[in-house]
């Protein structure tokens, strides 16, 4: 199967980079793929290493006349490539992909991949519904919800949840935790590290555990540090950090390419997203065996079992996460036994071959659904006998 990857963009697409990056991983090997993105960004870069992966250089957001130079561009991928399926991941590469595709010599179909919770009842999101989607997947049973009453509802939609390697993620030797956590606290620091990967912005909820934190009694304070893992904060965001006397127990560590050495100096992870869809920055945790503190937004429940392998608490709601710290505090025994669940979760229901074999059987649904389509449209462009 030939499957062309688009993405929109520029720098770091966070979520969307490692979506396409870890179907390349599964499909490489056995599928002949190329990613479209523009040459910016953080996904042009990492795929341009892949072995088995071509890369082409899009604009999907241009301005001015350039637009129409991107438009010839992608006229001259999708003309030549021969592709069976063309995946989107966005507006902005959906709509330029759906006007091209009207006017190609080639016709692929197109699988578009609900990454946000944004509403899709818009003009745009009708047209490309309707004039260029085969089908629809939806990376949360809750993306799905949405969908099946927006603009998509007559488009199949199936939920395939994100995917990741277990092998790659797996846990390292206990000597080396402690090695990693006294590369940021020092040796023989008595704390409990909670650590993320799901970014920086303040949409992901961070600062809310900061002044959980800062809440906390003094004796319960002083044993907590955060590592965060994702592009500088802003200004005002590490003013408050300081503001609240907590400079010395929290870390940035700038955007990581790898965050596994991150990921294991935590005892637990969280990802407390104002918005989410589903967080690969949760189940890459989970695989390292971490438990996960959640909020309640959106797909991020569908990752934990909460008190078992990760705890959920209502979205930016600060004195029921500080309530929720001093439950685990209270038994920091339980963060191993909740740990090891969370792993086996991960094992058992966050595969990588799940996360592709799960994506193969959408296109092969959107290329079963398009043969007829595609045979009547051959028969009718054959000479009569």
């Amino acid at each position: 199967m030939r499957v062309l990857f688009t993405n929109f963009h520029h720098g770091n697409g966070g979520g969307h980079d490692t979506y396409v990056l870890n179907l390349l991983a599964g499909l490489a090997s056995t599928h002949e793929v190329t990613v479209a993105a523009p040459r910016t960004s953080r996904l042009f870069r990492l795929a341009s290493g892949r072995a088995g992966v071509k890369v082409a250089a899009v604009d999907f957001s241009p301005r001015g006349l350039r637009w129409l130079r991107e438009l010839w561009t992608i006229w001259r991928i999708i003309s030549l490539g021969r592709f069976d399926i063309i995946h989107v991941n966005g507006s902005a590469d959906h709509k330029l992909i759906m006007l091209v595709r009207l006017v190609a010599l080639r016709r692929p179909c197109i699988v578009y991949t609900k990454h946000n919770d944004h509403r899709s009842s818009s003009v745009g999101n009708w047209l490309r519904a309707r004039l260029g989607t085969h089908h629809v997947i939806a990376v949360s049973d809750y993306v799905a919800r949405k969908l099946r009453t927006s603009s998509y509802s007559r488009v199949p939609v199936t939920t395939v949840s994100h995917g990741i390697d277990i092998d790659h993620f797996a846990p390292p030797a206990p000597q080396e935790v402690n090695a990693l956590r006294a590369r940021y606290f020092g040796a023989g620091a008595a704390c409990t590290v909670f650590v993320s990967t799901a970014g920086t912005h303040h949409e992901k909820g961070w600062t809310d555990l900061v002044e959980a934190v800062a809440q906390l009694p003094a004796h319960l304070r002083c044993r907590i540090r955060l590592i965060l893992a994702g592009e500088a904060p802003l200004p005002c965001m590490t003013r408050k950090v300081e503001s609240l006397g907590l400079s010395d127990q929290v870390v940035f560590t700038g955007l990581l390419d790898d965050v596994r050495s991150t990921l294991a100096a935590g005892h637990a992870a969280f990802v407390l997203s104002r918005r989410e869809t589903l967080s690969f920055a949760c189940r890459e945790a989970m695989a390292l065996g971490l438990p996960v503190l959640v909020s309640d937004a959106g797909g991020l429940p569908e990752n934990v079992n909460d008190g078992l392998d990760g705890w959920v608490v209502p979205c930016a709601n600060i004195s029921a996460l500080r309530a929720r710290l001093e439950q685990i505090l209270s038994a920091p025994e339980r963060l191993a036994e909740m740990g090891e669940a969370a792993l086996s979760k991960s094992r058992a229901c966050f595969s990588l071959d799940t996360f592709v074999a799960g994506t193969l059987a959408v296109y092969k649904a959107a290329l079963d659904a398009a043969a007829p389509e595609s045979l009547q449209a051959a028969l009718t462009q054959s000479p009569s006998q």
